[in-house]
């Protein structure tokens, strides 16, 4: 079971047949596989302790969270107004949230009296600013807002908006929202 082997003196020594190959084979592998778990546990760790990565998902927390606020304030149908209204001060905080609430009564009227349906559809949408700690952060939205009159008919505006939220128990709501700038304004 045995073959003698020669050393490069000419000094014969006894090796078992086969074992080393398979010995060198086995150690190469083992080798290999404890590198991979070595290098595996380092990424693990890396990302595990990346602020990047926690950033990231706050951005994009608070864009999803916009996107949608901002498609609430630009959707109601007068026939569930009252509905629409409560998805709209669910979607708020702060200021513009108190101004909802505030006018209400008369909006209610308004949007009764014109009997329209109003839809809107994100098109695409950007934070612009995030601070994670202060809870705030700033979103750029394109929608195309659909307005449908008694008579049917119906029009298609575009419409580009600025908002700004705010992380309220640990939910990210609109706090402010206007009309972006169209383009050839210079900004001051």
């Amino acid at each position: 079971m045995t073959r003698p082997v020669r050393t490069p003196a000419g000094t014969p020594v006894r090796t078992p047949a086969g074992i080393r190959p398979a010995l060198a084979v086995a150690l190469v592998l083992t080798l290999a596989a404890g590198a991979s778990a070595a290098w595996a546990g380092l990424d693990w760790y890396a990302a595990a302790h990346d602020d990047s990565a926690a950033y990231a998902v706050q951005r994009d927390e608070a864009l999803a969270a916009g996107e949608q606020a901002v498609q609430n304030l630009n959707t109601l149908d007068h026939l569930r107004v009252e509905q629409g209204l409560d998805l709209w001060e669910s979607s708020t905080t702060g200021d513009l949230h108190q101004q909802l609430v505030e006018g209400r009564a008369e909006f209610t009227g308004q949007v009764k009296s014109a009997r329209t349906v109003t839809t809107a559809r994100v098109l695409s949408g950007a934070v612009t600013e995030l601070d994670d700690r202060a809870g705030r952060a700033r979103l750029l939205v394109a929608l195309r807002i659909t307005v449908t009159t008694p008579d049917s008919k119906s029009t298609d505006k575009d419409s580009r908006m600025l908002g700004e939220l705010t992380r309220t128990d640990g939910q990210w709501k609109l706090s402010g929202l206007g009309q972006a700038p169209v383009g050839g304004t210079a900004a001051g």
